[in-house]
């Protein structure tokens, strides 16, 4: 089947991204701790990131990619409609990057108010200009993805972010070398990243057959189309982006905050980048096809698999966050600049977002269901619901708790979203309906995953003092997680969760 065969693919590249970004953020933490700038980098990085979620993967991409899915399939001139659409995306990211360089010091501020007066907020600015056109390479390379997804060819599209990655690590590792300045070195890696991110996937999609090319843009029809399809998409993303907006200014009234929220972001991030992402990228062009062709029977199935196989990959990913994410912050990050006290605040952020992580997850199943059927509305109106939750829950709980009320109102919030969503799709037909086989595993899917936790906690019992011995801490770790994945994988098969010949087989249809 096409679908988890595209799944695991995603899976594998973003698998491979994220471990190369777990080397990337190991190093950057060793060098920069949680000092001035690296609390000035997390500003300025996820800058153009805040703004990617509109045009790279956000709003436009979940407009365009249906669009495009069903002019693939009924043969009406796909490549003239991305061409068209690839032309004003770039218009418009060029305006808002002049125009984001005149006031990076308000959209710093707006960020992280607490950084005003200190040489953070200066340090921040100045980052912010050098990276912020990032987002014109990643967003157009996005929509080249998209294309590429549409098409069924998604190893290039994944492979993208690897990239990224190794040439952040190599960056690092010559201003270690030639004593060049890291913080800088790595700010500047952004916007050449996202230059070989986007020459990449123009390549691949030259090769698959589909010559894209920007033009002067001109508004046609579709592009109108794909405007009014858009827009309740970009209103969502930018409730989505409040919402972590809310998170940051809370976290930088905390010192050192913002970077311990950071890292803990990064390390769930892992099981939701390999999994929740995979699903969506390939779930969307998946159901907008078997909509095209009127296939309801279809639909349900791909629904169903996609979220059997997103809930048996991150319930256990989630209670081993929540269990034992002390050792897990102390190996990886514990060293340098690093101290014992950022891995304890860290972990306590990493238990916290554990617990939402099958919502965030389980939204990025539902989301295509809207999507798919061009429907940006609904989830509009379900995200400012979420945004309330958010804000009252951070804003409220911080005098009280501190910096942890940020992680905390993400997680509460993640799962408003995803029960509204839920309670929207039941208006959608037997298509969006889980089937019976779904039904039946998912109860055993959690009844594992909670068993293969109380092994965690056992194996901690056991091993527990290796992790305080430097050079043993490592192997500690590697024991932990081995004996997670194989007593879940072994109490999974054996309660009927899942089979292990399901994953075997889509291996085999992957390669």
């Amino acid at each position: 089947m096409r679908l988890i065969s595209g799944f695991f693919t995603v899976g594998f590249w973003t698998l491979a991204s994220r471990i190369l970004g777990f080397v990337r953020d190991v190093l950057i933490a060793g060098y920069l701790g949680t000092g001035v700038a690296h609390q000035a980098f997390v500003a300025a990085f996820t800058l153009p990131n805040l703004f990617r979620r509109f045009f790279a993967e956000g709003a436009f991409n979940m407009a365009f990619v249906p669009m495009f899915s069903k002019r693939l399939e009924a043969g009406t001139d796909p490549e003239g409609f991305a061409s068209d659409a690839m032309s004003a995306l770039a218009g418009i990211l060029i305006v808002l990057t002049v125009i984001a360089q005149i006031t990076m010091p308000w959209l710093i501020y707006a960020q992280v108010a607490g950084f005003a007066g200190t040489e953070k907020f200066d340090l921040a600015v100045a980052f912010g200009r050098a990276a912020f056109p990032y987002i014109i390479f990643i967003s157009l390379a996005a929509l080249l993805s998209g294309v590429l997804n549409s098409a069924g060819r998604f190893a290039a599209a994944a492979a993208a972010p690897v990239l990224l990655n190794v040439l952040f690590i190599t960056g690092i590792v010559l201003a270690g070398a030639l004593g060049w300045d890291i913080g800088w070195t790595l700010i500047w890696t952004v916007p050449f990243a996202g230059i070989g991110q986007l020459a990449l996937v123009w390549w691949a999609a030259k090769r698959a057959g589909f010559s894209i090319m920007p033009h002067w843009p001109r508004w046609t029809p579709e592009l109108k189309r794909l405007a009014v399809i858009a827009a309740p998409a970009a209103l969502a993303g930018g409730v989505v982006q409040i919402n972590l907006l809310v998170g940051r200014q809370v976290a930088s009234q905390f010192d050192s905050a913002i970077s311990w929220l950071y890292n803990a972001d990064r390390l769930y991030q892992l099981p939701l980048g390999v999994v929740g992402i995979a699903i969506g990228i390939v779930l969307l062009p998946e159901l907008s096809r078997r909509l095209q062709a009127d296939d309801t029977e279809a639909g349900q199935h791909a629904f169903s698999r996609a979220g059997e196989m997103a809930l048996a990959l991150t319930v256990p990913s989630a209670v081993a966050l929540f269990v034992v994410p002390l050792p897990v912050v102390g190996v990886l990050f514990e060293r340098g600049a690093f101290t014992a006290q950022d891995t304890d605040a860290t972990a306590i952020a990493v238990a916290v977002y554990g617990l939402g992580l099958p919502a965030f997850v389980l939204q990025k199943v539902f989301q295509p269901l809207y999507f798919a059927r061009e429907n940006t509305r609904t989830p509009f109106h379900y995200a400012l619901v979420a945004m309330i939750v958010n804000a009252v829950i951070a804003i409220g709980l911080a005098p009280l708790i501190g910096y942890i009320s940020a992680a905390i109102a993400t997680t509460i919030a993640g799962w408003v979203m995803f029960a509204l969503l839920r309670a929207g799709s039941r208006k959608m037909g037997e298509a969006a309906q889980f089937d019976a086989r779904f039904k039946r595993r998912v109860w055993r899917i959690v009844a594992a995953s909670a068993l293969m936790g109380a092994m965690l906690v056992l194996t901690m019992l056991l091993i527990g003092p290796m992790f305080g011995i430097d050079g043993w801490r490592y192997l500690a770790l590697l024991i932990l997680i081995g004996i997670g994945m194989i007593s879940y994988a072994l109490i999974g098969h054996w309660i009927g969760a899942f089979r292990l010949s399901d994953f075997r087989n889509a291996m085999r249809r992957q390669r």
